[in-house]
């Protein structure tokens, strides 16, 4: 069975290419603002970092794929320009990419993050090595989302803990 003609469409050269340059100097803008001290250029890659992956995501649905903490800032910025996003995930003719928080942004799965860059391979980009490392490394940025999100829940999420009863 062949895939939906949506789907045998290649992607662009640049996952940048996604969307407008207008729409990509926007979405980095918004990376800039939530990290005040970030370079353009780094807030730059993290936002194609983030169509990377939610290309990936849109393409594959249910294959549980996941950001790095630093990628997950860059799909924040493309969620919290709605209309574009959602224009973004019908173009890419998978599904819409759906965020579902999670508490703890040390919950990770590295097999996870191995399965995401091979599936950004499979759509002919290499996904950029330095951002795609585990969520306590901080040594490029400190992102400003303190959690760690992936589509259809596929990292096991602990719960917040609940608050022990004060002794009486």
């Amino acid at each position: 069975m062949d895939p939906p003609e949506s789907l045998a469409v290649p992607m662009p050269a640049l996952a940048r290419m996604l969307i407008t340059d207008e729409r990509f100097a926007s979405c980095r803008s918004t990376v800039m603002d939530a990290n005040p001290n970030m370079a353009e250029e780094m807030a730059g890659r993290i936002v194609e970092e983030g169509l990377k992956f939610v290309a990936a995501c849109s393409r594959n649905p249910g294959v549980g794929l996941a950001p790095s903490r630093i990628v997950d800032e860059g799909w924040h910025a493309l969620i919290l320009h709605t209309a574009m996003y959602a224009e973004l995930c019908e173009r890419l003719g998978g599904q819409f990419v759906h965020h579902h928080p999670g508490y703890d942004p040390t919950n990770y799965d590295p097999p996870i993050l191995d399965r995401t860059r091979e599936t950004i391979a499979a759509l002919g980009w290499e996904a950029d090595p330095e951002l795609w490392g585990p969520p306590s490394d901080e040594t490029l940025v400190s992102v400003a989302a303190k959690c760690q999100h992936a589509p259809e829940c596929t990292i096991v999420v602990t719960p917040k803990p609940k608050p022990k009863p004060k002794a009486t």
